[in-house]
């Protein structure tokens, strides 16, 4: 091969890869404590590849999902929550504890599952809040076993088919 056309090949595949690196970009996450629980790994396998018109981006740590660049971020492996007197309400047939709203953002994690899943949802978003939620709530159904609690106070929603249990 001329020398010529073995520069252009070489040029061409540089330009690619310059081309392709500049259109994915990693997100840096902190894994939760019990990322590597398999559990996890059912439930990143199962994470869809948009939630509402936000795209799946790439991350760096293990059990983790992020959405949008990144407005919906999701952890699998945190500490499951201990009864609590926090908002709890049921989405995609998913008990979420409702964590107090921070300015910049809104943290939400499973009731009743062991591992937890945190899912953060960056406020200021035009994002249907709900139709995120139930979409990772499908993956979270699928992927880990059933909850082993309810909450017992909730916000009613459409999608509560049966009454929770008292106490």
């Amino acid at each position: 091969m001329p020398r010529s056309r073995r520069l252009a090949v070489v040029a061409g595949a540089a330009a690619l890869v310059a081309l392709l690196s500049g259109c994915s970009t990693t997100v840096h996450l902190e894994p939760a404590d019990d990322a590597d629980n398999p559990a996890c790994a059912e439930v990143s396998v199962l994470l869809p590849d948009a939630v509402g018109d936000l795209d799946r981006v790439w991350t760096d740590a293990q059990a983790t999902g992020a959405w949008g660049d990144p407005t919906v971020v999701l952890r699998c492996g945190v500490e499951p929550p201990a009864p609590s007197a926090e908002v709890c309400t049921t989405i995609g047939n998913v008990d979420w504890l409702v964590l107090d709203q921070e300015e910049e953002r809104q943290r939400l994690v499973t009731y009743g599952r062991d591992p937890a899943i945190e899912v953060i949802i960056r406020r200021g978003e035009e994002i249907d809040f709900r139709s995120v939620v139930e979409r990772l709530s499908t993956s979270i159904r699928a992927g880990l076993a059933p909850a082993t609690a309810r909450c017992t106070d909730r916000i009613p929603t459409d999608d509560q088919s049966e009454p929770a249990p008292e106490g």
